[in-house]
């Protein structure tokens, strides 16, 4: 007779000879890593308050729920470049916010969402095993998980200068820097953005500039990598990517855009029609409107601020010091102990944080705090920080 594996067995199945798992070759999904701090925090008296993760929790903008509504009847496939509408509206965007010369519809480009851009930029470059992919020494993982699908080299780097001790004569093929940053709230300034780009340049190397960040610089000015002043009005080699997620409560719509150097931008395009990486055509409606209003961006960044500074002092007053943090939707922060110490101590009076080895061996000592949470759970936090030990 023969026997059965049993149906309670969850042991992940060999794959086939020959066949590689790409599952494989990925580190463990971070966030797995903290279920018995969650547990600990959501048992405390008055609820969790999860400071953890970076998910906007205010609502939609009205303009935008109107949009999609309106284009709700979408019975034909849209377009993976983007309506004309759209497109022109991230040309606006590009110049008359961040400062772009000389961008039209062809160096632009939907998304859907930048997390996807992110994961697959290296493979839509035609990066392989034999590549570098320069990422920023505590970033956000996926930088490396775009690499590592590739079987791509990574190289973690704090600044140039360090990079260029590590590498030599090595020449990468993708760079990726991120200001303001995740998860430390870093904002580079102009000089250290040119130097970037001349490095890149010099190298023959794609720099992806990931901007979703870009509206919320509390201590300083973003940036952004096709502004004159960091690449002289030339996009070659340059690609900044944009979200909505963050400046328009959108992550559920799933909204973003690469732009800058109008031959690679093409070359995505190409591949992205042959896979079918289409954003949704309500969605692209909804993302037209948005790009236009900057009313509901100041609005957000309101609220923003005023939990900033709540949190913020009472950080401080626990015992924390916050490094960096000019910008971004979170406080990089320590006791000048373990981060994973740090974070049962907060799990212990209810609250969740983010430990900083999620970002690279360079953050064991930190925690993200994210300023995503309403106005109650964030005053309730900095009550609870006073009974930290």
């Amino acid at each position: 007779m023969t026997s059965r594996p049993s149906p309670a067995s969850t042991s992940t199945p060999e794959a086939p000879a020959g066949r590689r798992r790409v599952a494989d070759l990925l580190p463990d999904f971070p966030w797995d890593t903290i279920a018995g701090a969650r547990a600990t925090a959501e048992a405390h008296p008055d609820g969790i308050c999860d400071l953890s993760v970076g998910t906007p929790v205010d609502p939609t903008p009205e303009l935008a729920r109107r949009a999609l509504a309106e284009a709700a009847d979408a019975h034909g496939y849209p377009t993976t470049m983007g309506t004309p509408a759209l497109r022109d509206a991230i040309v606006e965007h590009m110049t008359t916010r961040w400062g772009a010369v000389g961008l039209g519809r062809e160096g632009v480009l939907p998304v859907i969402g930048t997390k996807e851009l992110v994961a697959w930029l290296p493979t839509q470059l035609g990066l392989g095993p034999d590549d570098v992919v320069v990422v920023p020494a505590v970033a956000y993982p996926t930088y490396a998980v775009g690499a590592l699908l590739v079987g791509a080299r990574v190289v973690p780097a704090a600044d140039l200068d360090s990079l260029r001790a590590t590498l030599g004569d090595v020449r990468p093929a993708l760079i990726w820097i991120n200001s303001p940053a995740n998860p430390t709230g870093e904002i580079l300034d102009a000089a250290a953005m040119r130097d970037w780009v001349a490095y890149a340049r010099a190298s023959g190397a794609v720099l992806a500039s990931d901007e979703c960040y870009g509206e919320f610089g509390w201590d300083a000015e973003p940036r952004s990598v096709l502004h004159p002043q960091i690449c002289g009005e030339d996009h070659t080699g340059l690609l900044a990517c944009h979200s909505l997620s963050k400046r328009s409560n959108l992550a559920g719509y799933r909204a973003g855009f690469v732009a800058g150097d109008a031959g690679i931008v093409q070359d995505l395009l190409a591949l992205r029609k042959h896979t079918g990486m289409i954003m949704p055509g309500p969605v692209q409606a909804a993302m037209t409107v948005l790009l236009a209003d900057h009313a509901h961006v100041a609005a957000q960044r309101g609220r923003y601020l005023a939990r900033r500074e709540v949190l913020r002092p009472a950080l401080a007053a626990a015992g924390f010091r916050i490094d960096h943090s000019e910008g971004s939707l979170y406080l990089w922060a320590t006791r000048d102990e373990d981060c994973r110490t740090t974070l049962a101590r907060l799990a212990a009076v209810g609250i969740l944080a983010a430990p900083g080895d999620f970002y690279g061996s360079a953050g064991t000592r930190h925690v993200r705090i994210a300023l995503t949470a309403t106005d109650e759970r964030i005053a309730a936090a900095a009550r609870r920080l006073a009974d930290l030990v």
